[in-house]
C-alpha cells in the first residue's frame, strides 16, 4: 500500500482544494488529510480564516478522497506525521515548491500544479465587501497602522484626517494614496470605519461621532475616561449594529490568549496574584511627558497593564488603590495599582520617566507563569513548579509590531464573524474604563 500524506487549510473550500484532493489520491492507495486548527494557523499569521476548523474537516470528507483526516496543531508535526504513518509520498500545490524539499529524507515528496485563477483570497475578497477605513490622526502610530493593515484582508486604508491643515499635507506628501482632509464629518462620508488615533481626550467624540453616523469604529486606548461614556459608546454601536472594538494590542495577539488559556485551565492551580509592568522612557517634548491633564504613563500604558488582572481575576475587585510620581509640570511620570480581590491580589506599574522590568508574573497555589519584556509583544512564556527543573516554555510566534492582529480582529467582527468576541469583551473595557474614570479623579485630587 503506498500511503500519501498532504496538508492544508482548506478555507471556503473551492474547486482548487477539490482538485489538489483529487490528484493526491491518484498519487497511491491511501491518502492522509491534515487539517489546520485555528490556533496554528493564527500563530503562522494566517488571520483571515474564515470557516471553523470543524467545518474545514467537514468539506474534507464530503469529497471521499481523504481515507483519514488529522489535526495539523504544531510546527514540526509533518515530519512526526510523516514517521507516525508511514507515508510515502508527501505532496502540496505548486505554489509551494521547494518549501518542502527537506521531507526528502524521510519520504518522496510531489509539488501537485494548483488550479489556475482560483484561491481562498479572491473567494474571501468576493463574499466579503473590503472595509474602507479612514486613519484618525496622522502622528507615529498611522504609519504602522498603514503598514500592518497591508497583512489583513479586506482592511483597505483610504483617507486620513487632521484638524490641522498643516499635518494634513505632510502626511499626504508620504502617503499619497490616501484622501486627507481636515473635515472629520468628510472622512466620515468616505469610509466604513474609523481607526482612532487621536490625542486622548479625543477618542470619545470621535467614536461618538462615528457612530452616530453609521461607521464602525477601532479605536485606541482609553475608549473613554468614563464608565459612563464607555458605556454609551457600546449602547451605540449595539443600537446601529455597528463594531466597536478598543485597541488593546496585546489583548488580540495569539500568544498574549495562549497564556490566558494556559491560566486559566488549572495548570498553575488557583490564581491568587498578579505583577504587569510596562515603562517606557519617553522623549522630554513628547506628549506624555508634556501634557499634564491627558498624557502621562496611566493614560498611556495603563490599559495594557490592567489587561491581564481583568482577564484573569475579573471586574469584581474588593478595592484599588493609586500611587505615582509626578515631575515639576505634574506629568504622572511612573505609577503602581495595587488590586485587592477576595481571594487574589495583583499589581501594576506604568512609566514614562522610570524604567522597570517590563514582565508579567501571574502566581497560583501550583505554579506560576512569567513571560518577560516585553510581555504585550508576546513571543515567549514559562510555566514554572515548586520543583526548579521543571519548566514548560512556549513560543508562540508574533508578526509585525501586533496591530495586525486587532486590524484582523476588527474586519472579522465587521464581516459577523465573531461579532462577540472574547479577546477584549465589552465587560473588559467598560470595567478598565471605570479603572481610569477612578484613576483621573485620584489625578484631580491630588493636582
Amino acid at each position: 500500500m503506498t500511503k500519501v500524506i498532504t496538508y492544508g487549510t482548506f478555507d471556503l473550500f473551492h474547486k482548487g482544494h477539490y482538485n489538489l484532493l483529487k490528484h493526491a489520491r491518484e498519487l497511491g492507495d491511501y491518502l492522509i488529510v491534515g487539517v489546520t486548527s485555528e490556533h496554528f494557523d493564527e500563530t503562522r499569521g494566517k488571520i483571515n480564516v474564515i470557516d471553523d476548523v470543524l467545518t474545514r474537516v467537514q468539506h474534507v470528507r464530503e469529497t471521499g478522497f481523504a481515507d483519514q483526516i488529522i489535526i495539523e496543531d504544531h510546527v514540526g508535526q509533518k515530519i512526526e506525521d510523516i514517521q507516525r504513518y508511514d507515508v510515502d509520498i508527501f505532496t502540496v500545490g505548486s505554489d509551494w515548491v521547494g518549501a518542502f524539499d527537506y521531507l526528502k529524507q524521510y519520504c518522496e515528496v510531489v509539488y501537485l500544479p494548483r488550479t489556475p485563477e482560483i484561491s481562498s483570497t479572491e473567494i474571501r475578497n468576493s463574499i466579503f465587501q473590503p472595509v474602507r477605513i479612514g486613519i484618525v490622526g496622522t502622528g507615529r502610530i498611522a504609519p504602522r497602522f498603514l503598514e500592518e493593515a497591508k497583512y489583513v484582508s479586506g482592511a483597505v486604508p483610504v483617507a486620513a484626517y487632521n484638524p490641522d491643515w498643516n499635518e494634513v499635507r505632510d502626511f499626504k506628501g508620504k502617503h499619497k494614496e490616501l484622501i486627507c482632509v481636515d473635515d472629520y464629518d468628510d472622512l466620515l462620508k468616505q469610509v466604513d470605519a474609523v481607526y482612532i488615533a487621536s490625542p486622548n481626550e479625543t477618542h470619545f467624540d470621535y467614536a461618538r461621532r462615528a457612530l452616530e453616523n453609521g461607521v464602525h469604529v477601532i479605536s485606541e486606548k482609553p475608549l473613554a475616561f468614563t464608565r459612563r461614556e464607555t458605556e454609551q459608546l457600546y449602547s451605540l454601536s449595539e443600537k446601529n449594529n455597528l463594531v466597536l472594538l478598543e485597541a488593546v494590542k496585546a489583548a488580540y495577539s495569539p500568544g498574549f490568549q495562549e497564556l490566558i488559556n494556559v491560566a486559566k485551565s488549572g495548570r498553575i492551580g488557583e490564581i491568587r496574584d498578579i505583577e504587569s509592568n510596562y515603562t517606557r522612557l519617553a522623549n522630554s517634548d513628547s506628549r506624555e511627558r508634556t501634557d499634564a491633564k491627558y498624557g502621562g504613563a496611566f493614560l498611556e500604558f495603563g490599559p495594557s497593564v490592567m489587561l491581564p488582572v481583568i482577564k484573569l481575576l475579573g471586574p469584581d475587585y474588593r478595592s484599588i488603590s493609586f500611587h505615582s510620581l509626578w515631575d515639576e509640570n505634574g506629568v504622572d511620570i511612573y505609577n503602581k495599582l495595587d488590586f485587592v480581590y477576595d481571594n487574589a491580589l495583583a499589581t501594576t506599574k506604568c512609566g514614562v520617566a522610570v524604567k522597570t522590568e517590563g514582565q508579567l508574573v501571574v502566581s497560583g497555589t501550583k505554579g506560576y507563569i512569567l513571560a518577560p519584556s516585553p510581555w504585550w509583544l508576546m513571543k515567549h512564556f514559562e510555566v514554572h513548579f515548586e520543583d526548579a527543573s521543571e519548566i514548560e516554555n512556549y513560543d508562540p510566534p508574533f508578526r509585525g509590531d501586533g496591530l495586525r492582529y486587532e486590524i484582523s480582529e476588527f474586519v472579522r467582527k465587521i464581516n459577523g464573524i465573531g461579532r462577540d468576541g472574547y479577546k477584549l469583551t465589552r465587560g473588559e473595557s467598560i470595567t478598565m474604563s471605570e479603572i481610569t474614570e477612578k484613576y483621573m479623579e485620584y489625578k484631580k485630587s491630588i493636582h
